[in-house]
């Protein structure tokens, strides 16, 4: 079964012209070269025989019906929203991989027993608002659209206003399929998907390091993100003693070593990272009175995850309070494990048996749209190699016969989960 990888890696290229000036591609939500984006993958999808439509948010849907009319929906696809200055492959492949393998299927064998479904969803990455999983987030409940009016990009356009130049919105344009398929008039909420399948780059060098063609996802780490405040007294550097000190960098620096060091001692999969750091008054003759830094932490163990953002939080209590500190410590993501489900893990290991393909089985550091869909329905992802590991980059690169490979293993799948009968 070998899906003509030479339409994906057209229609791949195709999206990349939607892109904002400067290096790679950026794509942010409700922009114009989102919308471009969007209105480009309607038309592909309706000329390649599949039945278009959009909700009120801007997630883009192409339906392959099946006989079999169940109201249940194998859905596949990603998002096609970018970080700035991003690379072509992040979400864009999981959708031209989709499209090329509805179409396929389509012309190879015909109509499918179950209905299939592309999605391409309209956010993912958080890059132009302070929120992620926007697209599908609304399809799986996450939000119910009441965060629209209050959250608002650096230039202060709220996503709502955003929606609104983009036409979408309460009362966006809508098709008449989408009254029976648990679509509601306003609502992009979605009660018949059966099951997810997405196809991803990798973003991480596990795959080229062990020379794997395939990635069997068995789980998406949860996220705990958190702004923390350090504030001491800020004073003279050359005239205050240093036991009279109250020094906000110093307590950050005990914080971030404990960091590390917990990190270190739990092992993988947990990763922790400080990802930004900032110095008040950051004067080179002043003690540092206040600081202000980040901390990232992931884990695909939804109990390892609370336990050690607990025991850190009590760690760096005890050194604020030992050094005269006080200690804000704000909650600002919270994202639960997504766990795939293994008979759908255990469908793609065997397909890679079946295709002579190597493949392992590895937990994703990095959040997808997959994870949201896994505490609703059977869910699956698939990974192909990232070049030296790199993503979120101009050089974000996948070479076609691995783009290709993901491809027919993706096609695969969804023809045993559409075609053949249960």
């Amino acid at each position: 079964m070998q899906a003509p990888a030479a339409d994906m890696l057209k229609l791949l290229e195709e999206l990349a012209a939607f892109s904002a000036p400067g290096p790679g591609v950026t794509r942010l939500l409700y922009t114009p070269e989102w919308s471009g984006a969007q209105r480009f993958l309607q038309e592909q999808m309706a000329g390649l025989g599949l039945e278009v439509h959009t909700d009120s948010v801007g997630n883009v849907f192409g339906r392959l019906n099946g006989s079999q009319h169940s109201g249940s929906v194998i859905l596949t696809g990603s998002h096609i929203d970018t970080v700035v200055n991003g690379g072509k492959y992040d979400g864009a492949y999981g959708v031209a991989a989709a499209v090329t393998a509805l179409h396929y299927l389509a012309e190879t064998f015909g109509p499918p027993l179950r209905t299939l479904e592309v999605a391409a969803f309209c956010e993912e990455e958080g890059s132009r608002f302070p929120l992620t999983f926007w697209g599908s987030g609304n399809v799986t409940g996450l939000y119910d659209g009441s965060a629209a009016d209050s959250i608002a990009d650096p230039e202060g356009v709220t996503l709502m206003e955003a929606m609104n130049a983009c036409g979408l919105g309460a009362g966006g344009s809508r098709t008449a399929s989408e009254e029976s398929s648990g679509r509601g008039a306003d609502s992009a909420r979605r009660e018949d998907i059966g099951m997810y399948i997405e196809l991803h780059i990798e973003q991480g060098i596990l795959l080229e390091q062990s020379a794997a063609q395939i990635g069997v996802v068995q789980a998406i780490a949860g996220q705990r993100r958190f702004t923390v405040k350090v504030t001491g007294t800020a004073n003279h550097a050359g005239t205050t003693p240093r036991g009279l000190r109250r020094d906000a960098l110093a307590g950050t620096a005990g914080m971030l070593c404990a960091l590390e060091r917990s990190a270190a001692e739990a092992g993988a999969p947990l990763v922790a990272t400080a990802g930004r750091l900032e110095v008040i008054p950051g004067t080179p003759n002043v003690i540092p009175g206040e600081v202000q830094f980040t901390l990232d932490i992931r884990h695909s163990e939804a109990a390892r995850l609370e336990s050690f953002c607990a025991a850190l939080a009590a760690a760096f209590r005890e050194i604020a309070a030992r050094r005269g500190l006080t200690l804000e410590l704000v909650p600002t993501l919270a994202t639960a494990p997504g766990p795939m489900n293994q008979a759908l893990c255990g469908a793609l290991e065997q397909i890679c048996l079946e295709q002579g393909r190597s493949f392992r089985r590895m937990v994703s550091g990095a959040g997808h749209d997959a994870q949201l869909f896994a505490p609703e329905c059977p869910a699956a992802m698939i990974f192909v190699p990232s070049r030296a590991g790199i993503s979120h980059s101009p050089e974000e690169y996948s070479s076609p016969e691995e783009l290709a490979a993901g491809l027919n293993v993706l096609t695969a799948l969804l023809y045993k989960l559409a075609y053949e009968a249960s």
